[in-house]
């Protein structure tokens, strides 16, 4: 991976912990320690930290310690990712988790999303619209091939792109969507 800074991001680990309250409370510890080992291997790309409770930090864990995390970092190149599903269904709940990023000076994406989940309808809209407004990333999940209970999250059916399934026509064609908000990487250009 070494020469690859450019292209590759490394997510230390995709929603550790799962949703266990008492395994998360070593969510700090455990990500800094990953930090260390990594840029102690020479790997200077950038680092991706998931939140944990399956990414959606409702103890807000990573919310409250990213400070902590951040400044374990030597390069100060870790962007931290929430994923916003049925704990984040209201702009109230959304613009907060936000707002504490850019209170704190530190970097956030929605590593994240989707329209609608088992645990709750997240509000999409207000996602978009403020990750737009506010300079930060999204990634919505997914492209296809989830499982028959989540199978709502494809984007295609199939895998097919000329089939897309409602959650695929609102991410990329509609309001604040792939389509109006991308462009291409000035590396690629």
């Amino acid at each position: 991976m070494k020469g690859q800074e450019n292209y590759v991001v490394i997510n230390l680990g995709n929603e550790p912990f799962g949703n266990n309250a008492s395994a998360s409370a070593r969510w700090t510890d455990s990500t800094r320690g990953a930090i260390s080992k990594l840029r102690g291997a020479g790997l200077q790309h950038l680092l991706m930290a998931d939140a944990p409770m399956w990414g959606q930090d409702w103890q807000n864990i990573m919310r409250d310690d990213a400070a902590s995390v951040f400044n374990a970092d030597p390069l100060r190149n870790t962007v931290f990712s929430i994923h916003m599903y049925g704990v984040h269904n209201s702009a109230a709940k959304v613009n907060a988790y936000f707002d504490a990023f850019r209170s704190a000076g530190l970097p956030l994406v929605v590593g994240e999303f989707g329209d609608r989940h088992s645990d709750g309808a997240p509000d999409e809209n207000t996602i978009m619209a403020q990750a737009r407004s506010r300079g930060l990333g999204y990634l919505g999940w997914s492209w296809s091939g989830n499982g028959g209970d989540v199978a709502y999250l494809d984007m295609v059916s199939g895998f097919n792109p000329s089939r897309l399934t409602s959650w695929g026509q609102r991410f990329l064609n509609g309001a604040n969507g792939v389509r109006q908000t991308s462009k291409q990487a000035a590396i690629y250009g």
